[in-house]
């Protein structure tokens, strides 16, 4: 066989290789619905949430939840995740491994336990150790490749390390998927670990962080060996510290512009030394970071009419009534399945736009300095 022909026969296979993946290519951008599981843990660290949800386009993209399912952590799990943030180099990496072998097993258990048979990826978000993007650096645990190995399937994960890069914000990525799926409300609120808007404004997604929610009232809860404060009961039977509720409102946070975000690092070392000031009035502390909240929430939701709200803090009846009196009773709550699930749905979503190569995060709401599709495929 002459060198000719050899060069020959290498471009008939480079060809080749082209049109099936321009067939494979094709395959996947005129694909009109997805099966994904999607995955996530809060900054809160009150349990694993996975969602198996069926995804469509018609006229817009909607969504249906087959199963979900919330795991909790256990004690020694928690107690990691709550002190990862301290941990050296070289333990915070074994966590990493570790958790990420945790998330395999809890996420093959959802599978088994629902006999789900079909899934087109894994899109899971991992869980937050740092977040740091004015020094361009946040770190989620339970994004190695390796998963995917150890579940049998393509996952989807590592959603805010490129947009730091890109100099934003890497936070919040809820709304890009709240602006498909959630598109008939003035604005959305998450109250989870931090509260979170999304909302247009002329004509502009935009996000941000409005301040730490139940990452404060859970470890409040805690003091008073409770895991968290069932309908706002104990916050409920406090009594306002009006120059601590001062404090708080005029932190400097508040007044800052959008794009902005929130870790753990600025609770413990903006809130938690406010808060240490009154160590034995719990109740007390309680209702007065339930009004801050409330106080906070109103003011970015004020002149809307539409808002929904979701997160594990639109179960706190207390909460909820005090910014339902701020805004004249403007809150739309949803079913359980969405309050507890919506950002598993999200970031499930997030994942299909990935797939699909279409940009999941905007620089109008995380300040990077463009619009770009973020996330890493892994195959098993």
């Amino acid at each position: 066989m002459t060198t000719t022909q050899i060069h020959l026969i290498h471009i008939e296979i480079y060809l080749l290789g082209l049109e099936l993946f321009g067939i494979f290519l094709n395959r996947i951008l005129n694909k009109k619905n997805y099966k994904i599981i999607g995955v996530m843990s809060g900054t809160s660290i009150d349990g694993l949430d996975l969602v198996y949800v069926y995804f469509e386009k018609k006229e817009k993209w909607t969504y249906k939840i087959e199963n979900s399912i919330t795991y909790s952590y256990s004690k020694e799990w928690s107690q990691k995740l709550k002190t990862s943030v301290s941990l050296s180099n070289s333990d915070l990496v074994a966590l990493d491994q570790d958790f990420t072998l945790l998330l395999s097993k809890k996420i093959l258990k959802f599978i088994n336990e629902f006999s789900i048979k079909d899934v087109d990826a894994i899109s899971s978000h991992g869980h937050t150790v740092f977040h740091d993007p004015k020094n361009k650096f946040t770190y989620q645990i339970g994004n190695l490749p390796e998963i995917s190995k150890q579940i049998g399937h393509k996952v989807i994960c590592n959603f805010r390390q490129q947009d730091v890069k890109l100099g934003g914000q890497g936070a919040p990525l809820v709304p890009v998927g709240e602006k498909y799926l959630f598109s008939e409300y003035d604005s959305c609120v998450n109250l989870g670990g931090f509260a979170n808007i999304s909302k247009t404004l002329n004509e502009k997604l935009i996000a941000y962080d409005i301040c730490p929610v139940n990452t404060v009232l859970n470890y409040l809860s805690n003091k008073i060996n409770l895991d968290f404060d069932k309908d706002g009961e104990v916050s409920r039977s406090g009594k306002l510290i009006e120059d601590l509720y001062i404090k708080l409102n005029e932190l400097e946070y508040f007044n800052k512009n959008y794009p902005k975000s929130l870790g753990i690092e600025w609770v413990n070392s903006t809130i938690m030394p406010l808060l240490n000031q009154y160590p034995s009035q719990v109740e007390d502390l309680l209702h007065t970071y339930s009004c801050h909240i409330a106080e906070q929430v109103s003011n970015n939701i004020k002149n809307e009419k539409n808002v929904l709200v979701t997160g594990g803090g639109a179960k706190n009846k207390f909460l909820i009534n005090l910014i339902n009196k701020k805004l004249n009773n403007n809150v739309i709550i949803p079913d359980h399945s969405l309050i507890d699930y919506k950002e598993a749905i999200i970031f499930g979503f997030l994942g299909v736009l990935r797939l699909l190569n279409i940009d999941n995060c905007y620089s109008s709401v995380t300040g990077s300095s463009k619009d770009h599709c973020s996330g890493d495929i892994f195959l098993p």
